[in-house]
């Protein structure tokens, strides 16, 4: 390939990672115009939805189990759910999983968020924001406030957690058999951003805890008007609920519902993370036999 050519390869591919998202971009007569939608194209917008689930009733189920995921953001095909992290020089429609959450958060959009896995304790945003961020004082504003007199804010350092900072994510759902549809299917039920503590991240410390849990099926009109960049085709773009629900990410089982008060598979495999993963592949076939199962005379 010529240079000539190479140059206006490079140019079209990076229009096109640019164009992402952005409606009416081939029709733009200026950038002003770049994301503006026509009333036809708003009035599919306001029909556009997410799937609704079916019902389910407790007589069609006739067996299941709960599982606890990792999604561990350092593997390429959980990306989509980690970038970007850097939203000065990028469209608005781009950005990552935690920054739609937070955003929908504090816009009041996601109320449902909760302590914990089992969704006994609800939270706030108020509640929840000792573990987003954390505002210290130096010395030198230290003596200020000792001295009587007002801290200046540049004595003052906050830190906020942001989508860089984001490790993992911990989802909780459900595998159950339909009999009315003779059929395996899966349930997401919550979801939880994982970071260091804020309080210690830049000490070095790498213990991850988990931000807060989100009832995913509160979530879902936020997440599906999210669209994510799967690469590949720019023109083609799938949402978060998309991705989520057709499980399009890779994770290992931490946790499995189990009469030891659903204890995490790393409290009786110690020190070993060889022998976990093979548990968590354990439990991943134990599941997908149970169909196969259910067909075999």
């Amino acid at each position: 390939m010529s240079l000539k050519g190479f140059l206006v390869f490079g140019f079209t591919m990076m229009m096109g990672a640019a164009s992402f998202g952005q409606a009416n971009i081939l029709n733009a007569d200026k950038p002003e115009d770049i994301g503006k939608k026509s009333e036809a194209q708003l009035a599919v917008d306001e029909e556009d939805k997410p799937l609704e689930y079916g019902y389910v009733g407790d007589r069609d189920i006739l067996w299941s189990k709960g599982t606890w995921e990792i999604i561990d953001l350092d593997e390429r095909v959980n990306f989509p759910l980690y970038y970007p992290i850097d939203t000065n020089n990028i469209g608005t429609s781009r950005r990552s999983l935690y920054d739609v959450l937070i955003r929908a958060i504090k816009d009041g959009k996601i109320q449902n968020i909760y302590a914990d896995s089992y969704f006994n304790e609800k939270r706030t945003l108020k509640d929840i924001r000792a573990t987003l961020s954390k505002v210290d004082t130096t010395d030198l504003g230290i003596e200020q406030y000792n001295a009587g007199e007002e801290v200046a804010a540049q004595y003052i350092d906050r830190r906020d957690l942001g989508a860089a900072d984001i490790a993992e994510y911990h989802i909780r759902g459900m595998w159950y058999f339909d009999k009315r549809l003779a059929e395996l299917k899966y349930r997401l039920l919550g979801i939880a951003p994982v970071a260091p503590d804020v309080n210690f991240i830049d000490s070095g410390q790498t213990d991850l805890v988990e931000l807060f849990w989100v009832w995913y099926p509160d979530a879902r009109e936020v997440l599906h008007e999210a669209k994510v960049f799967m690469g590949g085709n720019t023109s083609n773009t799938v949402s978060f609920d998309h991705l989520l629900n057709s499980r399009r990410f890779d994770a290992v089982i931490y946790k499995e519902d189990n009469v030891q008060g659903d204890r995490q598979i790393d409290d009786y495999i110690v020190d070993n993370a060889f022998m976990q993963l093979l548990e968590s592949e354990r439990i991943k076939e134990q599941i997908r036999n149970f169909e196969q199962d259910m067909w075999n005379y």
